[in-house]
């Protein structure tokens, strides 16, 4: 939902980023890879309580996951493969954080971890679903001109998880209370992209239909 007023904020400072990592001749990959494995510290860290150490990680990540389009988009090397790299790395560290608060303290947050972890899979199933049709059907991205992707607005989107895994981190003793709150947020958005996604296609394909 916020996701196309704060991608027009955070373009400047990735460009100037992306600037200084071109002229040492770091690619858009590396960067991907590099901020992926920064982020996959979290969830280690979660799991010993290391709450403010694990935000600096998921911090670094969400940084590394604006700069590795930016730098791509500067040097020309936008491709498929780097889009799908960016994008799958991103669902597995999502995952991955969730997994930290469970292991942090099973006891009172696995079933909200688990509840949340079912609805990121409604959102990221929802999200790539769309992504392929609209791919095939060649229709463009009017609000998410820099997204390797097409996919429909939602409640939930990037900027809102960067904010809900701030939320945890910030307030551990109630993650179980904040990711059912998310959990809800993110159903909403599946049931909205799942219809949303749905009325767009069969749209297109009655005006492909009338055309012929």
């Amino acid at each position: 939902m916020l996701d196309r007023w704060t991608s027009q904020w955070v373009q400047s400072p990735l460009q100037r980023l992306a600037v200084g990592l071109a002229r040492r001749r770091i690619t858009p990959s590396q960067v991907t890879v590099v901020g992926f494995a920064i982020g996959m510290l979290a969830p280690m860290l979660l799991a010993f309580e290391a709450y403010s150490f694990a935000l600096l990680t998921i911090a670094l990540n969400r940084l590394a996951d604006g700069v590795d389009g930016a730098l791509a988009r500067h040097t020309g090397t936008s491709s498929d493969a780097g889009g799908f790299l960016d994008i799958g790395l991103d669902f597995v560290f999502y995952a991955a954080v969730v997994v930290g608060f469970a292991l942090a303290d099973p006891a009172a947050n696995a079933l909200a971890a688990a509840v949340l972890l079912f609805a990121f899979v409604g959102t990221g199933s929802s999200f790539l679903a769309f992504a392929i049709m609209a791919a095939k059907h060649r229709l463009e991205r009017p609000h998410f001109t820099h997204k390797a992707f097409f996919y429909l607005d939602g409640l939930t989107e990037g900027t809102e998880t960067i904010l809900a895994f701030v939320a945890f981190c910030l307030w551990p003793e109630h993650f179980a209370t904040l990711a059912s709150i998310f959990a809800a947020a993110c159903l909403i958005t599946t049931t909205t992209r799942l219809w949303g996604g749905y009325r767009t296609l069969k749209s297109h394909e009655a005006i492909r239909q009338e055309r012929t």
